[in-house]
């Protein structure tokens, strides 16, 4: 059983920056493809970045639209961990970060939708303007 647990939310200034983390336990984090989703306010759930699972120095990512150029997902297998870089963030984007974890390859999870296996309880990022 996979156990996610997030760190790093707190404000954050218009503009700013802001790093999430996400540190796994219960499971072989390496085969996992990772992802963070977000919730605001009267929202449904959705789809931030995610990154595979296949081992190297580099990992292949995918971002949805409204984060790219701003947000950098990336990965440490030897922490078990996930990370979340956030850049200028935009007004009006206060929300719950999620981290999740899927066992089937990146391009699988993709297709499925982001139909993750495992959730986080998620991280509050507060916005002041």
């Amino acid at each position: 059983q996979v156990q996610l647990v997030e760190s790093g939310g707190g404000w954050v200034q218009a503009g700013g920056s802001l790093r999430l983390s996400c540190a796994a336990s219960g499971g072989t984090f390496s085969k996992y493809t990772m992802g963070w989703f977000r919730q605001t306010p009267g929202k449904e759930r959705e789809f931030v970045a995610a990154i595979d699972w296949t081992a190297g120095i580099t990992y292949r990512a995918d971002y949805a639209d409204s984060v790219k150029g701003r947000f950098t997902i990336s990965r440490d297998n030897a922490k078990n961990t996930v990370l979340l870089q956030i850049h200028s963030v935009k007004t009006k984007c206060t929300a719950v970060y999620y981290c999740a974890a899927d066992r089937s390859p990146l391009r699988a999870t993709m297709t499925s939708g982001y139909t993750m296996d495992y959730w986080g309880k998620g991280t509050l990022v507060p916005v002041s303007s």
